[in-house]
């Protein structure tokens, strides 16, 4: 039971510092174009990943250390995608 309690407990800790970290970005940005779609799902998806690998390393579990190593890197190649994706839209 307690494990449970500490895998949505960090769920829930990943959900508050993700939505933080994209209030700190919009606020450094605000003169650069809006963000698109596969920018924010990337980040998220690499925040997601980070902390649920983290989660892995502390409750000694290598499925989820895996599975959130992939996750984040999965996000990375999303985010990247998106950036690439706003560069060509903006050299136009």
């Amino acid at each position: 039971m307690k494990l449970i309690n500490i895998k949505h407990t960090n769920l829930v800790a990943a959900l508050v510092l993700t939505f933080c970290s994209f209030g700190v970005y919009a606020e450094e940005s605000k003169d650069a174009a809006p963000i698109n779609k596969d920018q924010v799902e990337g980040r998220v998806d690499e925040a997601t990943g980070k902390v649920k690998e983290a989660t892995g390393v502390i409750l000694d579990d290598k499925g989820m250390q895996v599975e959130g190593n992939i996750q984040k890197n999965v996000g990375k190649v999303q985010k990247g995608y998106g950036d690439l994706k706003q560069e060509i839209q903006s050299d136009k």
